[in-house]
C-alpha cells in the first residue's frame, strides 16, 4: 500500500470516530442520539477495515514476492525489538511491584514479625514477573 492510501485509511478511521461522537456531544444527550452515534461509529470503523482488507489483498504477486524478501529482514529486526520490549517492560513492571510489595512487607514485619514468610511470598511473586519476561525474550530469540 502506498503512503497516501495509508494516510487516507487513518484519516477515515479518525474521522469515523470523531464525527459520530462529536454529533452526540454537541446538543441534547439522550439514548436515541447515543445509539445513532454508536451505529455510525461501527459503520465507519468496520467499513474502513473492509476497504483496507480489499486494498491489502489486491496487490500483484510479483510485488508480493519482492516484499517477502524485505519482510524477512524486517521480521528479524522486529523480533529483536520484541525480545527487548518483553524483557524491559516486564522488568519495569516487576520493579514497580517489588517496590510496593517490599515497602508494605517491611511495614507489616515491623508491626508483627510472624508475617515474614507470607510477605516474602508476595515479594517473590513480584520478582517472578521479571523472570517471565526474560523467559519470553529467550523464546523469541530462539525462533529468530
Amino acid at each position: 500500500m502506498s503512503l497516501t492510501v495509508k494516510l487516507l485509511l487513518i484519516a477515515a478511521l479518525v474521522l469515523g470516530i470523531i464525527i459520530p461522537f462529536g454529533y452526540y456531544l454537541i446538543g441534547e444527550k439522550n439514548k436515541k442520539r447515543y445509539k445513532r452515534a454508536l451505529g455510525a461509529n461501527v459503520v465507519f470503523y468496520f467499513g474502513s477495515f473492509a476497504i483496507a482488507a480489499i486494498m491489502l489483498f489486491a496487490g500483484n504477486p510479483v510485488q508480493a514476492a519482492e516484499t517477502a524478501e524485505k519482510a524477512a529482514g524486517m521480521s528479524t529486526g522486529l523480533g529483536y525489538i520484541a525480545a527487548a520490549l518483553s524483557t524491559g517492560m516486564s522488568c519495569v513492571g516487576g520493579g514497580l511491584a517489588v517496590a510496593s510489595a517490599a515497602s508494605a512487607a517491611l511495614g507489616a514485619i515491623s508491626e508483627d514479625s510472624s508475617v515474614l514468610g507470607k510477605s516474602l511470598i508476595f515479594v517473590g511473586l513480584a520478582e517472578g514477573v521479571c523472570l517471565y519476561g526474560l523467559i519470553i525474550s529467550f523464546m523469541i530469540l530462539g525462533n529468530l
